[in-house]
């Protein structure tokens, strides 16, 4: 049970059913259809997952998004969007975003993907750390599943939540070979229609911060007419 959750979306009618299902996995769900309003409460009281839509009138969501990120307190967000805005959810997804999900929606598939943002970040909170918490190396690269960093040949990587995810998965299981299905219902959850460019975009972008030469990777290599793995041999 969460303490919190924000939803952030100024289409009273839906946030209000939102909260309605949220309240089933939350002590308290607020509601907020200001991107500027929403920042100050996300401050003064941090939410445990936000529920933020992109098209927000004056402050946007992809900015809310960015100052959020740029908290030093790590809050989850699930992000709503509208259909054709590939380059929006590619973008925040890149500023850190955890999820998104692109409207119209069921609104028990938003619940699920809420629960499965927290199940995640609840495995990976400090005082609950599991076994394999230790970092894990392959050839020049350090993966520090504790403190979410990673380095490779000793320059720090700047990745993004779902970036860190997916390469901690990868380095977690060397020389396994995943679809792309496989890797959404690892790493963001659940497969759903729509989401094999997202696992496209989420392995270009690590490749560019990962390899040496991103066209020729020497750490996450493509099983052409499968999908990826993490090479066993660095």
């Amino acid at each position: 049970m969460l303490n919190s959750i924000l939803i952030v979306e100024d289409q009273r009618d839906l946030a209000e059913l939102a909260a309605l299902h949220l309240a089933d996995i939350a002590t308290q769900v607020q509601i907020c259809g200001d991107g500027q309003q929403a920042l100050k409460r996300a401050q003064a009281s941090p939410p445990d997952l936000v529920i933020l839509d992109l098209g927000l009138p004056g402050l946007d969501g992809l900015e809310v998004c960015r100052r959020l990120r740029a908290s030093p307190r790590y809050v989850p967000i699930l992000m709503l969007t509208a259909r054709g805005s590939d380059s929006d959810r590619v973008l925040g997804l890149e500023l850190g975003a955890d999820d998104y999900l692109v409207k119209p929606f069921n609104v028990m598939e938003l619940v699920a993907r809420a629960k499965a943002i927290v199940r995640r970040m609840e495995a990976l909170a400090p005082g609950r750390a599991p076994a394999d918490a230790a970092p894990i190396r392959a050839g020049g690269l350090v993966v520090d599943p504790t403190s979410r960093t990673a380095a490779v040949d000793g320059r720090p990587l700047s990745l993004t939540a779902k970036e860190f995810d997916l390469l901690l998965h990868f380095a977690r299981h060397p020389g396994r070979v995943y679809t792309r299905a496989q890797l959404l219902d690892a790493v963001w959850g659940g497969a759903h229609d729509g989401y094999a460019h997202t696992v496209n975009s989420h392995i270009n972008r690590l490749r560019s911060k990962l390899e040496a030469d991103a066209s020729n990777p020497k750490y996450l290599l493509t099983v052409w007419g499968v999908g990826y793995r993490f090479t066993d041999s660095p």
